[in-house]
């Protein structure tokens, strides 16, 4: 069963995928900080250039399916155009700020 994004427990997660679903690069960008860093199946990626690649060029989407460690870690259908769709896990690293600080995902 899906858990709507609205349903996730980390509010900074929740609003992630928020902007991953509306395709809203402004809201992801400002829930990043500035030294923000991602990996991707182990590896470490250029941040820019993955998320206009992967989330917003090619439309990407998540359907959360399952949470844990306080909403930081997802397991959720992605979908996007160029890889079709795909499980995958999340992992998300939250400043004290409130932004965050590193995400990792990869096939789960």
């Amino acid at each position: 069963m899906t858990i709507q994004p609205k349903n996730l427990s980390d509010p900074v997660v929740r609003d992630f995928v928020t902007a991953v679903n509306q395709h809203d690069r402004d809201a992801f960008m400002a829930l990043l900080a500035p030294d923000a860093t991602m990996a991707d199946d182990g590896a470490d990626r250029d941040l820019d250039d993955w998320i206009d690649r992967e989330i917003f060029q090619s439309h990407g989407h998540m359907e959360v399916d399952r949470e844990s460690d306080g909403g930081h870690a997802l397991i959720a259908r992605y979908r996007n155009d160029t890889w079709g769709e795909m499980r995958t896990r999340w992992r998300f690293e939250v400043d004290d700020s409130g932004r965050i600080s590193r995400f990792e995902t990869g096939q789960a």
